[in-house]
């Protein structure tokens, strides 16, 4: 039997080596990599594909809330992704499983709690935290943002991240390594994918699904 292949994405050191020494512990044959950013751990995926399982923190560099749940699944969709963070409020929990997240563990578990997350995802089940409740009324518009958000390609949410960040069109094409007119197509499509008119509407939009507050760690 081939062993559990399992990739930390967290920017906390200390934090990484503690969940990789609980999980080598308490998962059976689990082979744990770390990353300490999304690029890092989008150079992993890309040189290695075969991953099982990612855990990923919500705030690092370059990532700010769910924007990095929604890349991975773009990108890399046939590996399911569980959140792991500070932030445990159950709106947020609700965004992370309508973006097709396959998991919600606050760090506040104790490891024999994050262990037993991390075997279920494995086994393929959903976990979330005790006292989750199922969405109601009041998430409906933020739940079809979601869905809307979720067409997006890889690339045009790598563009909608930038847009966050108050990049120019010919800034994302410079660290995109792309043209200019290549970028003004991503982001017509993901005005229209989106339903907005324009570059702040979208970048609202995100927002509206992305937010983790600055208590977040």
């Amino acid at each position: 039997m081939g062993a559990t292949r399992i990739l930390i994405v967290d920017d906390h050191p200390l934090f990484r080596e503690a969940l990789k020494q609980a999980i080598s512990g308490g998962v059976a044959n689990a082979a744990v990599a770390l990353a300490g950013s999304l690029d890092a751990a989008t150079a992993i995926l890309d040189r290695e594909d075969d991953f099982d399982l990612i855990l990923l923190d919500l705030r690092m560099p370059g990532v700010q809330g769910l924007s990095g749940l929604i890349y991975l699944r773009a990108q890399y969709p046939n590996v399911p992704v569980v959140i792991i963070t500070a932030a445990d409020d159950q709106g947020l929990v609700r965004k992370a499983l309508n973006l097709n997240a396959a998991g919600f563990i606050p760090k506040t578990s104790g490891i024999e709690t994050i262990i037993a997350a991390v075997n279920a995802v494995l086994k393929g089940e959903i976990w979330v935290p005790d006292g989750y409740a199922e969405s109601s009324a009041a998430d409906r518009e933020a739940e079809e943002i979601a869905r809307r958000v979720a067409t997006l390609t890889a690339q045009q949410i790598r563009v909608l991240m930038m847009l966050k960040e108050g990049l120019l069109n010919k800034q994302i094409a410079y660290e995109l390594n792309v043209s200019e007119a290549t970028i003004k197509a991503h982001v017509s499509a993901i005005l229209q994918k989106l339903n907005v008119s324009s570059r702040t509407q979208a970048v609202i939009a995100a927002s509206r699904i992305d937010g983790v507050q600055a208590a977040e760690q």
